[in-house]
């Protein structure tokens, strides 16, 4: 079959990675692609929000499956639109969509279908959102209500902080997302990151990683969209994975269902495992970014079927997904300054490298320049991705693919899987 993947980032150069390898796939188109998606794929220059030119591509390429990558065309209805043209469609509509565009739709969904979760307070000015700082303890978490690529979460260490916070959010430094702000309770425990494939009806768990959110070692500095990850997560136990399928999972799928939105895609449940069982943090309608490339990375079935089923309600016909034994590690280069200000167009050099066994280089925020260059945008560029037989041979395979690059304006953590280390 033809396949159309919407998107640029490490995520969907992943998938498009791991969507290569299948025999069932004839032609593979991405729009917009990035330089790594373009060695590998065709692609065409249009925006995942430009709904009308993406519908429109489908049907001239005779896609028989539309595979949406980032939470953007999703809020912009790109779902919707396929529906109504007809073409099967891996990705929720807009309205499943909200469980991640909107964080006050997903606190008070949380409430109507009993989901265990923090507790919250939803505020739609900065006076009402101060004064529901004092029903908090420190540290205090302040979220912009809508979609702010991973940066508009703040856990402020005290109160003049999360004022400040709270100044930002409606003052603009957000956007349209941060016309409302949800502050919450903060959680104490180990976070992780669960994935689970539904068809509308029919559900399946889909692999589970850790995250780091944090810009700097030690889980310092700024939440970013992700600074590393890796999989699977020592965390995630037979009895947590069991409670959280149960307690938020099957009821999150039933219950948008029964609010009149069958979900068809992949659910991301980021989660706090605390002393007193799963409450979840948030949910993301998509393969989050960087958590997608180790799952695909350890992936051994073909990813294909499973999109396909999810987009036309047969996900029942197929078995469980088999997972390799390897553990996998994804570390994040960015640009110097992200998530803050920072500047991009530098160039990167050193990606033509044999980077050694396990290694695979994700393209994430990049683009071609002058006599073959590749330039980095603004924010997370590169994805340097390995796998091993266990997860120090992994993060060793990373880190040394790292150094082989060549990007002084680059940045990244060292320390990407240390908490599944000290265990």
């Amino acid at each position: 079959m033809n396949i159309l993947l919407v998107g640029s980032g490490g995520r969907e150069h992943a998938l498009a990675w791991k969507i290569k390898q299948s025999p069932l796939v004839r032609r593979l188109v991405c729009a917009p692609g990035n330089p790594g998606m373009a060695a590998i794929a065709e692609t065409f220059d249009i925006k995942p929000t430009d709904v009308a030119r993406q519908v429109e591509l489908a049907r001239q390429i005779g896609a028989g499956l539309v595979v949406i990558g980032p939470e953007v065309a999703i809020e912009a209805g790109l779902a919707d639109a396929l529906e109504e043209a007809g073409i099967p469609c891996f990705g929720p509509t807009a309205a499943a969509g909200r469980l991640e565009s909107s964080k006050a739709f997903t606190k008070a969904f949380c409430d109507r279908h009993h989901l265990p979760t923090g507790a919250y307070r939803i505020c739609g000015e900065a006076a009402e959102a101060k004064a529901a700082l004092a029903h908090f303890a420190p540290p205090y978490v302040i979220k912009a209500d809508g979609l702010a690529a991973g940066k508009g979460v703040v856990i402020a260490p005290d109160r003049a902080e999360a004022e400040a916070a709270i100044d930002d959010a409606f003052g603009g430094r957000f956007g349209a997302a941060g016309a409302q702000v949800v502050i919450e309770e903060y959680l104490e425990g180990e976070i992780g990151s669960l994935f689970a494939l539904c068809d509308g009806k029919t559900s399946k768990l889909f692999g589970w990683a850790q995250d780091h959110k944090r810009a700097f070692d030690g889980d310092q500095g700024p939440n970013t969209g992700g600074m590393g990850t890796y999989s699977p997560a020592p965390v995630f136990t037979l009895d947590l994975i069991d409670q959280i399928d149960h307690q938020l999972v099957r009821p999150a799928f039933k219950g948008i269902a029964g609010d009149g939105a069958p979900y068809r895609g992949v659910l991301f449940v980021e989660l706090m495992a605390t002393s007193h069982g799963p409450r979840l943090v948030e949910f993301n309608a998509r393969f989050g970014d960087p958590e997608c490339q180790v799952l695909m990375l350890r992936l051994e079935s073909d990813l294909v079927p499973y999109l396909m089923a999810c987009a036309t309600g047969r996900l029942h016909e197929l078995p469980d997904p088999k997972w390799r034994d390897d553990d996998a590690v994804c570390v994040v280069l960015a640009t110097e300054g992200y998530p803050g200000p920072a500047k991009a167009g530098s160039v990167i050099g050193g990606l033509d490298r044999d980077f050694g066994e396990g290694v695979v280089v994700f393209h994430a925020g990049t683009s071609a320049g002058p006599a073959g260059t590749v330039l980095a945008g603004a924010g997370r560029a590169l994805n340097v991705c390995a796998t091993g037989g266990d997860l120090a041979e992994a993060r060793e395979r990373a880190y040394g693919a790292v150094a082989l690059i060549d990007w002084p304006e680059g940045f990244h953590r060292t320390d990407i899987g240390w908490r599944a280390l000290a265990r």
